[in-house]
This record gives structure tokens, C-alpha cells and sequence, in this order.
């Protein structure tokens, strides 16, 4: 498996991107440019990630191709098919983006998210992006999340089903499937649960934590890894069944020392595990 995370130090040239991602000790990037930047700059990343053994992880859309504005929709789900096109351009695991939602906030809570019309408009929508690109090198995914599809194994395994496009692949970010206590308190179980049903389906991971407080009614936080009771002992060894190139991300956060901090926490786990990253 690969590990990676956001790069903190400047650099002035690819050359000097990739060496700052080895000296965070990364082992996988983000790719650092979108679909607009100057095709001499894309290859230039993407010369550096392969000249050292980098492997691009994922490049992100993140925006809202359900979106209740017809026209938004339409350009979210243009610049979908335009990240997804750089992403098998530069041999990236996948090109990541949310489902959608029907809330003002972009990626929110409404109450029609778990509608079967959601579910028919996202498994249509993705359809669209995949097969205006028909990508070769990498496939278009949907990071789960808490109040929308998907949420939950099942429902992504149902999603795949019905996509049914070879271009399409499963993410993983299991702080934000854990929201409840319940959820909360039998971590490992459910991290287990995702990888027993999508197994090798899975390309990219995100890494962060999550700590329950005792206000009420339910509070759960993000924080730093290391600081929260997300099982990382079993999502490392469930992610090193996966293929080599199968990535985890650090990210959210915002501080470079927390960066820094939660690459020792998991890389001490994995040594600790003999699972190397």
C-alpha cells in the first residue's frame, strides 16, 4: 500500500513538488493541478510523480452534480468530466468526488438525499461522466458520507451494481460513515464490513480521526489521527490486503505539524503491524 497526504513546503517546480512529498515521506500524492493548468505544467507533474515512484492517488471534483440549479448542475458535471479526463490522463488510482445533494450547502443534509431518486440520479449522473471519458487508466468514485449516498457497504455495493461501469470504483472514508454512537464504539467491525464487501474495489482511502464528546445530543469531531478512537490497527491491515498501489490520504487538516504528527502515528502502527508504506 501507499501512504500519502497535502504538501506544506513550497516548491517553485515539479522536480521540487515530488522531492517534498519524499521528504514528508509520502509514498503517494494529489495530484497538485486541476484540468485547467497548461498542458506543459500537467506533464510536468506527472513526469516527476512517475520519475519517483509516486503514485498519484486521486484527483478530487468536489462539487455538487445534484445540484437543484440546472445550470450549475450541468457545469458541476462538465468540470466531473473534465477532472476524470486529467485523472486517466496522468494514470491516477481515481478522480473522487461527493454523490450530491439537494441542499443549498453542497455537499449538506436534506431529507430527499436517501430517496430512490437520488439514487437513480446519481447512478445516471456518474454513468454520464464515466462514459463521456470511457477511462482507461483510472475510474471515476464517490467518497461516502454520512447523509447521502453512499453511506453505508450495502449501499455502495448496490450503487456499483447499478452504475455498472468498469470505470467506476470504490473510495473509503470511514470517519465520515461513523456517525453514531453505536457506529462509533465498534469502529473496527464496520472498517472490516467495507473491505469484506468491496475488497479490491477500493483504490483510495482518506485518513483522519474521530472523537466523541459528551455533549449532547451527539457530537462527533474530526481531529488529527492518533487523537480519536478510529481503529487504525485494523484499517491497515485490511488495506494491506489490497493491491500495491492502493492509497492512504492524510487530510483536513490544516497545521503542517499535525501533518507531520499523523504520519508518525501511522507510521509507527504500520511498522509496529510489519505492514510497510
Amino acid at each position: 500500500m501507499r501512504f500519502g497526504g497535502f504538501i506544506f513546503k513550497k516548491w517553485n517546480t515539479p522536480e521540487e513538488w515530488a522531492q517534498a512529498a519524499k521528504d514528508a515521506g509520502y509514498s503517494a500524492v494529489y495530484f497538485p493541478v486541476d484540468h485547467t493548468a497548461p498542458q506543459s505544467v500537467i506533464d510536468g507533474y506527472k513526469n516527476a510523480a512517475a520519475e519517483n515512484d509516486l503514485v498519484i492517488c486521486e484527483i478530487g471534483v468536489w462539487n455538487n452534480t445534484l445540484d437543484r440549479d440546472a445550470a450549475k448542475r450541468e457545469a458541476n458535471v462538465t468540470r466531473a468530466i473534465h477532472q476524470l479526463e486529467l485523472a486517466d490522463y496522468v494514470g491516477a488510482n481515481c478522480c473522487v468526488n461527493i454523490a450530491g445533494s439537494y441542499s443549498t450547502q453542497w455537499d449538506g443534509p436534506h431529507k430527499d438525499n436517501f430517496t430512490r431518486r437520488a439514487f437513480e440520479e446519481i447512478v445516471s449522473t456518474t454513468q454520464r461522466i464515466i462514459d463521456a471519458v470511457n477511462p482507461q487508466k483510472t475510474a471515476y468514485s464517490l467518497e461516502p458520507m454520512p447523509w447521502m449516498y453512499p453511506d453505508t457497504a450495502d449501499s455502495y455495493v448496490e450503487l456499483i451494481k447499478a452504475i455498472d461501469r468498469k470505470g467506476f470504483v470504490a473510495h473509503l472514508d470511514p470517519v465520515n460513515i461513523i456517525c453514531s454512537p453505536q457506529l462509533y464504539y465498534k469502529n473496527g467491525e464496520v472498517i472490516e464490513e467495507w473491505f469484506r464487501k468491496l475488497g479490491t474495489q477500493i483504490k483510495s482511502c482518506h485518513a483522519k480521526d474521530i472523537r466523541l464528546s459528551g455533549k449532547l445530543t451527539v457530537h462527533l469531531d474530526e481531529c488529527r489521527p492518533g487523537l480519536g478512537e478510529l481503529d487504525y490497527e485494523t484499517y491497515l491491515r485490511c488495506m494491506a490486503k489490497l493491491d500495491d498501489r492502493a492509497c492512504m490520504m492524510l487530510e483536513h487538516m490544516t497545521e503542517e505539524a499535525d501533518y507531520i504528527e499523523a504520519t508518525k502515528h501511522i507510521k509507527a502502527l504500520a511498522k509496529k503491524l510489519d505492514i510497510k508504506l
